[in-house]
């Protein structure tokens, strides 16, 4: 009876990991299809929470964020009372960080260095809004550097999913695991769409940040900004209309140094209505100006 219940509980566990019934040949292929199944979002606007951890202790609060291909991004922190604390710009060019407590204004180049003074996590400007739009990011590398494989996730260790295997420049490492959506699984690779659950990057054996991309949900349209007061025209959506799924939970952690950086998003859609005044700000009357890089 032990050993019929054993082998029972092996085959359901089996079935839990069961494999598409046509896999990808090769990594470059499942990232073509990963691409198509994200081609119609542009960028996402949300209102989410934050919930930080590192070396200053743990910090959480609400924001508003519009992030836009390619490096294009704003973040709004407030606090429960609606007041904004700081604010985060960035065209891809320029950066500019204002911060309320310490009534500062920081601006400078749009460098990966930068953009952390506030995330705190080193992710890349163009990483992040890529995993915040639920698409992974991927070094730049040859065909012949990659691999790919099915990972049944056995006895529960970790979830099924295609594991990718990428060698890049430079002693670059980087894993990407994704999944077909549930109703794709017996669909031709060419039809299956594709959610990213997890994405690390590694430099010379050591990881640079780790992200978790959890609790997808089926993504909308942003609806069009008309303004209230009628003296400006209606912005459309920045993109096509586009249903691709959206994480709720985006998760980023830096092992070596315990900096962890958790995005839960409450409301999201894809392709907000966007002007080129959203990535960008000026300092308020009253602050502290500083320029800063990457030095200082």
């Amino acid at each position: 009876m032990k050993s019929a219940w054993l082998l029972l509980a092996g085959t359901s566990l089996l079935g839990c990991g069961r494999a598409p019934q046509f896999q990808f040949a090769t990594a470059d292929a499942a990232l073509a299809r990963m691409r198509a199944t994200y081609s119609c979002s542009r960028g996402v606007g949300a209102d989410a929470k934050l919930d930080y951890f590192g070396d200053e202790g743990r910090a959480r609060g609400n924001v508003l964020y519009k992030v836009s291909l390619l490096e294009r991004m704003r973040f709004d922190v407030y606090s429960p009372f609606g007041v904004m604390l700081s604010t985060l710009s960035s065209d891809g060019k320029q950066f500019a960080l204002y911060d309320l407590r310490q009534k500062e204004f920081l601006h400078g180049p749009a460098l990966p260095c930068n953009v952390e003074r506030f995330t705190r996590v080193p992710v890349p400007p163009f990483a992040l809004v890529q995993l915040l739009r639920g698409e992974a990011p991927v070094l730049v590398h040859d065909a012949a550097g990659t691999g790919i494989s099915w990972e049944s996730g056995f006895l529960g260790l970790g979830s099924a999913a295609y594991k990718i295997r990428i060698a890049s420049k430079h002693g670059a490492e980087q894993e990407i695991r994704l999944v077909p959506h549930d109703d794709d699984f017996d669909l031709p690779t060419e039809r299956q769409r594709l959610r990213v659950l997890e994405v690390r990057v590694l430099q010379h054996g050591t990881e640079l940040y780790a992200a978790e991309l959890r609790d997808h949900r089926p993504g909308r349209t942003a609806p069009p900004r008309v303004d209230e007061d009628g003296l400006g025209p209606t912005l459309p959506p920045s993109g096509p209309a586009c249903a691709a799924e959206i994480p709720a939970r985006v998760r980023i952690s830096v092992p070596d140094s315990g900096h962890d950086l958790l995005i839960i998003n409450e409301e999201v859609v894809h392709n907000p209505p966007l002007t080129e005044g959203d990535f960008k700000q000026s300092p308020p009357s009253g602050v502290r100006v500083r320029y800063v890089t990457c030095g200082g």
